[in-house]
């Protein structure tokens, strides 16, 4: 909904009204007992031996053994033994010739978990492996019936590359045959295929995912008891850290008032934090986590003042300052203006003095605030770009390089110059990440006057904006090819690193799945109370 405001110089504009922040600052008073922390930590080290001795038992088939790493990395605890699994897959990836044998009856579940798994860390595994179970007229009817099998197909069907056919009909098969036998199904079994045909693993947050298979493994007949209190454990120890930061962070978003002050702008502190555990969940994360939820805020309000809220005039004053990078510039901006503009400046100044380099981070973010300032002038002349040209400067605009920037300051001891050249060329896997950033965004928002990438491609092409958002889902899935394609072994960098792009593209599908659920935040509100709030029961 749009209303009419006053500007402080008395122009009048059409002001977006965003729904208020649902949470407020009500984290801020959140505590945690550093004994309770302690106890849990103390209670997942005994565990993690145990689990370690399953992981490495030297007498288990290989075919048990690739199961189970699939439950460590469905419960969220794979990143406890990342070097214990990398050695057990390359062992895996060896026999994986004489595993798959005619000879070794191996069933649809078991071949598109090994699929699955050795493609998630990298592995080539050609997809042929599935040509087992197909006739002449396509996928045998034998396995329509093949729960656990066609649930794991349907999983593996994300993490294919360009070129891979059997899975343009693995995807309506598979789809189709659990739609119905979710309705035959037990409600314990039913609600999962439920949440897998919504969001595959591959493509959603990877902690949300860990919450939801806890609860599915724990109705298991077949689970391992040892291995599902590990997990518990383990979620709840990472939530009290969690609660921990959440509250720090809503403090020091309390303390500056910032909300207030600039009210045209959406406050969503809480949620930009849940956007931050995506591609930040491990422990070890915080400082990432922390840098990557304040500068979503910022952004948050730079994008709106440069869409919604600023008059032309303003937004070259205030791009100016920005490339001034000098308190100085602040006597040149209106008094709202001055409010973000200390804001900026504050949040890199609190960084350097914590001994961080942030010039790679400032250079990034005024490349963005130049792209917005583009697009402003788009706006105040009229000007429909062209797709192309609009995307250009759009990969830029909505800050994916930023917020990633913030992000990398956390990551010292992964991102150097080595990593940083990397990116200059601008991998497939980061023009993927940037694109789907785009674009999700742009599908998910609300219409609006002016250029966008659906109005320009409407425009260039003469679509609908149906036809055109259902083309930017078909460069979406590219786009996931690409980057899937990109995490191949051998790859140029860490995968720590390619991790965190398709870890940050997940984020977005979560977030921009069925609608904008980063503005209209309602829609989290589950998703903050059972990631952040709700324990589980031991």
């Amino acid at each position: 909904m749009a209303v009419e405001a006053k500007h402080e110089h008395g122009t009048a504009r059409l002001l977006v009204k965003y729904p208020q922040t649902e949470w407020g600052c009500s984290f801020a008073s959140l505590s945690c007992q550093a004994s309770e922390l302690e106890s849990y930590a103390k209670e997942v080290e005994a565990l993690k031996e145990k689990v370690k001795d399953m992981l490495l038992q030297p007498t288990q088939e290989l075919t048990k053994k690739i199961e189970l790493i699939n439950l460590l990395f469905r419960l969220g605890v794979s990143y406890h033994f990342k070097n214990e699994i990398e050695e057990q897959l390359n062992h895996i990836f060896i026999a994986l010739p004489k595993l798959l044998d005619d000879d070794n009856d191996c069933d649809l579940h078991t071949v598109a978990i090994l699929f699955q798994i050795l493609r998630q860390y990298g592995y080539k595994v050609s997809c042929d492996v599935f040509n087992k179970f197909k006739d002449d007229g396509g996928f045998e009817k034998t396995i329509a019936s093949d729960v656990k099998g066609l649930l794991s197909l349907y999983e593996a069907t994300f993490l294919s590359v360009h070129g891979e056919d059997i899975f343009d009909e693995v995807v309506p098969f598979t789809r189709q045959h659990l739609e119905t036998l979710v309705a035959q199904s037990s409600p314990h079994l039913a609600n999962y295929m439920r949440n897998a045909l919504k969001q595959p693993f591959h493509r959603s947050i990877e902690r949300v995912e860990a919450k939801k298979y806890i609860v599915f493994y724990e109705g298991e007949e077949s689970r391992d008891e040892t291995l599902l209190r590990f997990a518990k454990l383990d979620y709840n120890r990472v939530q009290l850290l969690y609660r921990q930061e959440l509250a720090s962070l809503s403090r020091w978003w309390k303390d500056l008032d910032v909300a207030e002050k600039l009210h045209y702008s959406r406050d969503r502190i809480v949620e930009a934090y849940l956007w931050a555990v995506g591609p930040h969940f491990e422990p070890q994360d915080s400082l990432s986590r922390m840098l990557m939820a304040k500068s979503i805020e910022i952004i948050t309000i730079v994008d709106d003042t440069y869409d919604e809220y600023a008059t032309i005039d303003e937004l070259q004053r205030f791009t100016a300052a920005i490339e001034r990078w000098n308190i100085g510039a602040i006597d040149e901006l209106p008094e709202y203006m001055k409010v973000l503009y200390k804001l900026i400046l504050n949040f890199f100044d609190e960084i350097e003095k914590d001994g961080y380099n942030t010039c790679y981070a400032k250079e990034t973010f005024k490349e963005m605030v130049r792209s917005n300032y583009v697009q402003a002038q788009w706006f105040n002349d009229g000007y429909i770009p062209a797709f192309d040209e609009y995307m250009r400067n759009g990969v830029v605009s909505v800050g994916y390089e930023a917020v990633r920037a913030a992000s990398f300051i956390g990551m010292e001891n992964i991102v150097g110059t080595t990593e940083l050249q990397w990116l200059e060329t601008n991998p497939k896997i980061v023009q993927a990440a940037k694109l789907i950033s785009r674009l999700k965004n742009d599908i998910a928002a609300r219409e609006k006057d002016g250029p966008s990438t659906l109005r320009c491609y409407m425009n260039e092409h003469g679509v609908s904006r149906e036809k055109a958002i259902e083309e930017f889902k078909k460069m979406c899935e590219n786009a996931w090819k690409d980057m899937n394609e990109d995490c191949l072994k051998p790859t140029a960098v860490s995968r720590t690193l390619l991790n965190y792009n398709l870890n940050i593209a997940r984020s977005l599908e979560f977030l921009y799945l069925h609608g904008d659920y980063f503005t209209y935040a309602v829609c989290l509100k589950d998703y903050v109370k059972s990631l952040f709030l709700e324990e589980l029961p031991l």
